[in-house]
């Protein structure tokens, strides 16, 4: 009995010692073991990799975001110096500034052609030309609008034919029973005939013209008009002769008169 209870108290004694060496050395061991445990556990599943990884997306993740607003700086600067160039270039708005006239001008100026107190008997689409003895060739004289006018007073009727555009004068002369239209060699649209006195370039001029029409049918429009002012003309220049042969005697009989008297 005195043994037992000898070697009870060293047991309790001892076995506290035991369970405060087995309680020390497990916080140790699991100290020990813990981080090994964790370690290995996310080394094998990629947990402290992804936790890096993690945080290098984090990194990136603001790098992104403040180059994303560096760009939408950029592109608002671009975007305002644009706006400004636009406005440097467009052109500033002027003041409305008002100037008196120097001159007033109280009157129109009316260009007469001579052509106010006739009536225009056709027209006629056409080119002309002009035949130049000198190098033996057609030249061009324009292209433009021909046509017959019948004066009011005197009845007379003339070819006129002005130029596009510059509306200057290729054509002028009386259409007088001496014409004759001739057919261009080759050409159903096109006439040709000797204008004794042509003004077109200011005097008086003997030329041979040509002209040329877009069909036949127009040619021959122009032909039948020609001849028909050809006509009216003839009974109108008749009489005009007549009348400066009157003209003429009755001053011959006043120069023979006066002879008479101072004789």
């Amino acid at each position: 009995m005195s043994a037992e209870n000898d070697n009870k108290p060293l047991e309790e004694v001892k076995a506290p010692e035991v369970k405060t060496e087995e309680t020390a050395a497990a916080p140790a061991a699991t100290d020990a073991a813990k981080p090994v445990t964790s370690s290995s556990v996310f080394s094998m599943f990629g947990g402290g990799a992804k936790k890096e990884k993690k945080d290098e997306g984090e990194d990136r993740g603001d790098n992104s975001g403040s180059a994303k607003a560096q760009r939408e700086a950029a592109a608002a600067a671009a975007a305002s110096s644009s706006a400004t160039k636009e406005e440097e270039d467009q052109a500033p708005e002027s003041e409305d500034v008002h100037f008196e006239p120097v001159i007033h001008l109280t009157e129109k100026v009316e260009t007469k052609t001579n052509e106010e107190m006739e009536e225009q008997l056709f027209k006629m689409r056409a080119k002309l030309f002009k035949y130049v003895a000198d190098s033996r060739e057609w030249k061009e004289r324009g292209t433009g609008d021909v046509r017959l006018l019948k004066h009011h007073d005197n009845g007379k009727t003339r070819l006129v034919m002005r130029r596009d555009k510059t509306l200057k004068v290729c054509a002028n002369h009386y259409v007088v029973p001496e014409m004759k239209l001739s057919p261009n060699v080759g050409s159903d649209r096109s006439w040709v005939w000797n204008a004794a006195a042509d003004v077109s370039e200011g005097e008086p001029e003997a030329v041979t013209l040509a002209i040329r029409f877009a069909n036949s049918d127009n040619a021959n429009q122009f032909k039948d008009a020609f001849i028909k002012a050809q006509k009216e003309n003839e009974s109108l220049f008749k009489k005009a002769e007549e009348e400066e042969e009157k003209e003429g005697a009755k001053e011959e009989t006043k120069e023979e008169k006066k002879e008479e008297t101072t004789a």
